[in-house]
């Protein structure tokens, strides 16, 4: 199905952490009029936790099996810009429900880009690790071919979050 005919359904952002999924997708669902969701809180609300909480408590196949179980959710409804965590697409089965669920826009950057914007982070359990700077390029580098994956690609390292969201209405010829 081509992301014309899905228009009306959903839009999923995907991309590495960093990669502005929910700062764009703030900014697209309020000039698409439509509800924006997070699918990370959706998780926490769900969990009762931080994402990294969940992470430190029961482990990251555990939070992924909660991602799943919000995409599914979400890919049921309408009208919704849902920003993913940057892992959400490592499954399979995430991957089905989202094209099910609507088009999927990848938000492109490279590590260079994405390090500036999530080094001082302190919720970001993938980076807390001896290395980070190395781990997220290794993290990007096996996802990328996945995250290449999606309806349509966005790379937004010179966009700033209002340019992102207008060329994702353009191409999507909303």
């Amino acid at each position: 199905m081509t992301p014309e005919r899905k228009k009306f359904k959903n839009i999923f952002l995907t991309g590495f952490m960093g990669a502005g999924k929910t700062t764009v997708g703030r900014i697209l669902a309020q000039r698409l009029g439509w509800r924006f969701c997070d699918a990370d809180k959706v998780i926490e609300t769900r969990a009762g936790k931080a994402v990294s909480e969940i992470f430190s408590a029961r482990g990251e196949e555990y939070f992924r099996d909660l991602e799943s179980e919000t995409l599914a959710s979400l890919s049921g409804k309408t009208k919704q810009v849902i920003a993913t965590g940057g892992g959400a697409v490592v499954r399979e089965e995430n991957r089905e429900a989202m094209k099910k669920g609507g088009v999927t826009i990848y938000l492109k950057a490279p590590v260079s880009a994405i390090w500036e914007r999530v080094r001082h982070s302190k919720t970001r359990p993938l980076l807390d690790v001896d290395n980070p700077f190395d781990a997220a390029e290794e993290l990007l580098r096996k996802r990328a071919p996945v995250y290449e994956s999606a309806d349509i690609t966005i790379d937004t390292e010179k966009l700033t979050p209002e340019e992102a969201a207008a060329e994702i209405m353009k191409r999507l010829g909303l």
